[in-house]
């Protein structure tokens, strides 16, 4: 048995392994030599628990009992945390509190509840609406519909069979004739396409493969948790990172039952945060993954007259419509419309029908009289119009679901009167009407179906939609208005370390449409907006056979991003970007005419002899992309909360959205370079000096002076270590360079910890600073 460590540690930096069959917990432990060296703290590894065989993720689970077997199960996890051990590393695990898969075959619990119906035992631990359906669960899963394939069903003891499907039969209806079989059964296979608005189960977004489970149950809670906490005191684990809890039913109150359960151990959550929006300060945890330090870190090296500019290059380029990639605001908003009314209309009608039933019994005369579809245009509008995530209960909901925004849910009613189901959505979801079970479920529901309408219509419809800068479009960005000032990035700094000191911060992760090295270089087209734009116009021409020029642009700039013209890898980038956008073709209504002239355009285009342009402006560019690249990195490093390195992004890491980022990579690199040494030696400084970067340390901006004092963003933490990096290094270049730019640094004698042997004391030169790289990692040598 692993040694028990009973009292919570924060981390110093966390280092992200993808678990899957092909990189098992004995993999990962014969990479923790190396991983030990670069100077973390811990491992974070992705879900552990039993999945759906063959996972390449492992947020599918099937059993939360049990340590996954294809990882090497309960020993392997065990072996590798001894291993870690011995290096001084803890583990963080990845867990999945939300949802588990929907594979019967490998799901006891699921398999039961199917069997036996809502007396199961289990059939409390998934989110069912029992009433729908006739009482029985719809299973899409069925190619066509059912009488084309009924003669493609089998019945095989107590189990049918549907090709790779299988699904207990009900007890004593094994020799029934197979339609009678079909409707005795506690569940109802359809086909797929009755998802959309029959599905009688809550899922994760629109994803019918992954079930809703019911963790606000206590007994549920305990199942699905007994074997994390029991790893959690016996010391194989040390701390937590909480998967999507927006898709709870009140996530606060799960929370604070986990941070019961663990005694508090360092636990950061998957919260997407709006511009301008806070962590719920009642919630007992270290903090966010840390897509909120990720914005601001982008959007430090993203230049916002250059943006503005590249945005009136894009609009002249493609001549999207307004509310078709044309506008962000706009292509939002009709993103979302189509979401709610399409991917979520199951989940739009389940919660018309709480809404209706509250009305309907309701004593208060001003609830009663209102139709049902009154009622789900009203849900309809008032969620579009939801600028975060969700509300987290009546008292916050009033600051989300705003009287502005019902004023302009009214408009959508003709009869002034029925405009009233506006306020009466409103008042239920602010708890100011309505009372019991049916309030507590639709307060909930509207909350769940919030989040996953933000997160379909935003990060998986817009961002592919509206394509100016696709750097962007990351996870909890503002595609909008991506560019963050010093002073802005200074003063979020400040909070982070006032108020959740132990947070997450990430700058790639397995959720990332394109890596952090990717980013930082489309973020330098901000500093050259006319110059890119002459490259796609030139190359567009030389090139035939475009789909459709919005493509093309998103198109040339993944070429330039990923630094490479592999047709391959940015065929499928390319691919999932159409469907997602959903403009042309989509997953579920694909255009195969479409996709193949998409695929041709790749061939002969961004991959082909035009795209060579592309490539030649990215090595002429390649300084300013490096010094973006390292500044990304540091100030990630270095800046208030715990730094979480994703799989090989210590070095270079070039990748796009999944699945290409999520390749396997090689430890150690296969060829370090400044990167891999920057990543090292701040690693190495926060593990020395954990004072300078913990809970009680500071953070003080430093002002450069000079000419080109605003190319020049510095902090000091703890008045022992100084980070500087260089911001907007090409218009930096442009106005002449550094020249007699100086940086005050803090009273004492410093060492240069990226280029060891140089000293600086007073006012450092920044030319000078800067000699050997665009970035200075400087610790105090004394405090003079």
């Amino acid at each position: 048995m692993t040694p028990e460590r009973p009292d919570p540690v924060v981390p110093t930096a966390t280092y992200r392994l993808q678990l899957q069959p092909d990189f098992p917990f004995a993999a990962a432990a014969a990479a923790v030599p190396y991983l030990a060296s670069l100077g973390v703290s811990h491992l974070h590894l992705s879900p552990v628990l039993e999945a759906v065989p063959g996972s390449t993720h492992g947020y599918d689970v099937v059993d939360p009992a049990r340590v996954r077997e294809e990882l090497g199960g309960e020993e392997g996890l065990r072996a590798l945390a001894r291993t870690a051990r011995e290096h001084g590393l803890g583990l963080v695990v990845d867990i999945v509190p939300n949802h588990m898969a929907m594979a019967p075959r490998h799901n006891h619990a699921l398999w039961e509840v199917l069997r036996e119906g809502p007396k199961s035992p289990y059939a409390r631990w998934f989110d069912i609406d029992w009433e729908a359906q006739g009482g029985r669960m719809l299973l899409p899963v069925l190619g066509q519909p059912l009488g084309s394939v009924i003669d493609e069903l089998r019945v095989d003891g107590d189990v049918l069979r549907y090709y790779d499907h299988a699904f207990p039969l009900r007890e004593g209806t094994e020799e029934l004739p197979l339609p009678q079989l079909l409707d005795a059964q506690w569940y109802r296979l359809a086909w797929w396409r009755l998802a959309r608005t029959e599905l009688n189960y809550r899922r994760f977004f629109s994803i019918s493969e992954l079930i809703g489970v019911r963790v606000e149950d206590p007994e549920v809670f305990e199942a699905t948790h007994a074997t994390i906490l029991r790893l959690l005191h016996e010391g194989v684990v040390d701390g937590l990172r909480v998967d999507h809890p927006d898709g709870l039913a009140d996530p606060g109150t799960y929370l604070q039952r986990l941070h019961e359960a663990t005694g508090g151990r360092w636990t950061v959550v998957e919260k997407i945060l709006a511009d301008g929006e806070g962590l719920p300060v009642s919630w007992p945890v270290a903090g966010t993954t840390g897509y909120d330090a990720l914005r601001h870190i982008d959007g430090l090296f993203t230049d916002p007259a250059g943006f503005g500019e590249l945005l009136g290059q894009y609009r002249r380029f493609a001549n999207p419509q307004p509310d078709r990639g044309g506008d962000w605001a706009a292509t939002v908003r009709r993103a979302a419309y189509k979401v709610i009314t399409h991917e979520l209309a199951t989940e739009v009608r389940r919660l018309t029908r709480v809404a209706d039933r509250l009305c309907a019994a309701s004593p208060d005369p001003a609830l009663r009289d209102r139709a049902p579809w009154a009622l789900r245009t009203a849900l309809q509008e008032l969620l579009v119009r939801l600028e975060v995530y969700r509300p987290y209960g009546p008292g916050d909901a009033a600051s989300v679901v705003t009287e502005a925004a019902a004023a302009e849910a009214r408009r959508a009613f003709v009869v002034p009167e029925e405009a009233g189901a506006v306020d009466v959505v409103r008042d239920l979801v602010l708890g100011r009407a309505g009372e019991g079970a049916d309030l507590a479920e639709f307060q909930a529901r509207f909350a769940q179906t919030a989040s996953a309408l933000r997160a379909k219509s935003v990060e998986d419809t817009a961002f592919y939609r509206y394509v100016p800068l696709l750097s962007a479009n990351e996870v909890g960005g503002d595609p909008g208005g991506p560019a963050v000032s010093p002073e802005d990035f200074h003063g979020y700094c400040a909070r982070v370390q006032r108020d959740w000191p132990a947070t997450g911060t990430v700058a790639s992760t397995h959720d990332t449409k394109r890596s952090a090295d990717v980013r930082a270089a489309l973020a330098v087209l901000t500093e050259c907006p006319q110059r890119w734009a002459d490259v796609p116009a030139q190359a567009t021409r030389a090139g035939d056979g475009v789909p459709d020029p919005q493509l093309a642009w998103a198109a040339w700039q993944t070429v330039f991003g990923l630094g490479t013209a592999d047709e391959e890898r940015v065929g499928q980038a390319l691919l999932k970007h159409v469907r997602e956008a959903g403009l042309h073709t989509s997953w579920t209504e694909q255009e195969p005419a479409y996709e193949e002239a998409v695929a041709a355009f790749v061939a002969a285009g961004p991959c082909g002899a035009p795209g060579e342009q592309v490539i030649a402006l990215r090595r002429a560019l390649e300084p300013h992309v490096r010094a973006n690249v390292l500044g990304t990195a540091l100030v990630q490093l270095t800046m208030p909360g715990v730094p979480d390195v994703y799989q090989g992004t210590e070095g270079e890491y070039l990748a796009l959205v999944d699945p290409d980022n999520r390749r396997p990579v090689h430890f150690p690199p296969d060829r370090p370079g400044d990167k891999d040494a920057l990543t090292a030696a701040a690693l190495r400084l926060r593990a020395r000096q954990p004072g300078a970067f913990g809970e009680a340390a500071t953070y003080a901006p430093l002002t450069a002076e000079g000419p080109a004092a605003a190319h020049c963003v510095a902090f000091a933490r703890s008045a022992q270590v100084v980070t500087a990096v260089t911001r907007l290094s090409l218009r930096l270049t442009e106005a002449g360079g550094w020249r007699d730019t100086q940086l005050p640094l803090p009273p004492g004698r410093w060492s240069d910890v990226l280029s060891p042997g140089r000293e600086f004391t007073g006012h450092a030169r920044v030319a000078e600073l800067f000699g050997p790289l665009p970035v200075a990692l400087l610790e105090q040598v004394n405090a003079g």
